[in-house]
């Protein structure tokens, strides 16, 4: 099967989210047939709710500086599936991606038949099936993996890890992992293995408090990001620099924009460091990595921001990003979310930023109708656009030293940097 046909195949199984079906014993049954390719490698698995993308791309990008051929899986991805399979920092090819999805779905339709599974695999169960046969085809000795929903029951969460990391934990996906932030931190920590090392993010108390108990049943002590103190911080629009103090001194580059990527830089740092990467390929896989769609400036005059945030604290990172950097100036807002979301929440946050705001949707089925969200908020300068397109041409009235943001979902991001972005 080619690639357009296997992208066309996977969307048929259903939107991601939608689609869910939390629980081990498909990918279990679909990797066994595959010959357990999640086996094959070392694994670092990565949780969290907000910044485990960046963590991920950060530690990714360390150890290949350190010379490893090193692979990537994260999601969901902004122009093409084939960028959620990166190895040698490079997204796979079409035709690896084609190749590797006939191979899952062949053994997934063998499972239906004799009857060992009732359904299809789901399309990320499927694209996670494909990473692990690509990463073993390839030769991938170590990689990273982004936890799609969660973790316990994630179907990434079949690995026997090198390292666990977990990000920042805070509100989201809360029908899935339950309305509490002690109910949320539980299912983040079931990525969490007896005797496997362990590196925890700096957290909210009662999300340490969970976590700090995870770690005592699983037998293991962790190591806390907070062990690294950030001194002589410098932010500037493109990124930061500062000094990580802590067991020894190590001085950063981190070219992700917004105070919230310094925590995420030491995170990786503390990850890097536990996997005994040494301080130079530290700092030079810190300074190397990229992650678009997270505060990218893709314009200038005016200024055009993409940022994929999808969640409230997403959406006071970004604000905290728009007051210290944009203060002063003219802030046009293209907002669009899925119905998932905290929408009333992060409108709260973001609006009150914004002279002109411009309400739109992605072209996917799971998208609020810009006029849905016009009824549950505020704004004395708001206008609807239908499609992506109209927004950002919308936008185009703005002058050249105003900004503008397209925000609120990492779908909306993706259709608008196709749009900017040669």
């Amino acid at each position: 099967m080619n690639y357009p046909d296997s992208v066309r195949f996977l969307y048929a199984l259903g939107n991601e989210a939608r689609s869910a079906r939390l629980g081990l014993e498909r990918m279990t049954a679909l990797l066994e047939a595959l010959g357990r390719p999640h086996r094959a490698g070392r694994f670092i698995h990565v949780a969290g709710t907000n910044g485990k993308g960046s963590v991920c791309v950060m530690i990714e990008s360390g150890l290949r500086a350190a010379g490893l051929r090193a692979g990537l899986y994260t999601s969901p991805h902004l122009a093409e599936p084939t960028e959620r399979v990166r190895i040698g920092g490079r997204p796979v090819s079409a035709e690896l991606f084609g190749a590797a999805f006939q191979q899952v779905h062949q053994a997934a339709e063998g499972l239906v038949r004799d009857g060992r599974l009732e359904h299809h695999p789901t399309y990320f169960e499927t694209v996670t099936a494909m990473a692990f046969v690509l990463f073993r085809e390839q030769a991938v000795k170590t990689a990273v993996l982004e936890v799609g929903l969660g973790g316990r029951l994630d179907a990434t969460n079949v690995v026997a890890p090198q390292l666990c990391v977990i990000t920042s934990i805070d509100f989201d996906h809360e029908s899935y992992l339950g309305k509490s932030l002690e109910a949320i931190t539980a299912e983040k920590a079931g990525i969490l293995k007896p005797g496997v090392p362990a590196v925890f993010a700096e957290q909210r108390p009662e999300v340490a408090a969970t976590l700090k108990c995870a770690a005592a049943a699983a037998g293991i002590e962790p190591v806390w990001s907070s062990r690294w103190r950030v001194e002589e911080l410098a932010l500037y629009p493109e990124g930061s620099r500062f000094l990580a103090a802590g067991p020894r001194q190590i001085r950063l580059e981190c070219p992700l924009a917004g105070e919230h990527q310094v925590a995420n830089a030491v995170t990786a740092l503390t990850a890097l460091d536990c996997l005994g990467v040494p301080d130079e390929f530290i700092r030079d896989g810190i300074r190397q990595a990229r992650w678009p769609g997270r505060l990218e400036r893709v314009g200038r005059e005016p200024e055009i921001i993409l940022d994929g945030a999808h969640n409230p604290a997403g959406a006071r990172a970004v604000a905290a990003y728009l007051e210290r950097f944009c203060a002063g100036r003219r802030v046009w807002l293209v907002y669009g979310a899925m119905r998932d979301k905290a929408v009333a929440e992060m409108s709260a946050i973001l609006f009150p930023l914004a002279r002109e705001v411009i309400l739109t949707a992605p072209d996917q089925a799971r998208a609020v109708r810009p006029e849905l969200i016009r009824e549950m908020v505020s704004h004395p300068r708001l206008r609807i656009a239908p499609r992506v397109a109209d927004a950002l041409a919308a936008a185009r009235e703005a002058a050249p030293e105003d900004v503008v943001l397209v925000t609120g979902s990492l779908f909306l991001v993706g259709e608008a940097r196709a749009l900017l972005v040669e």
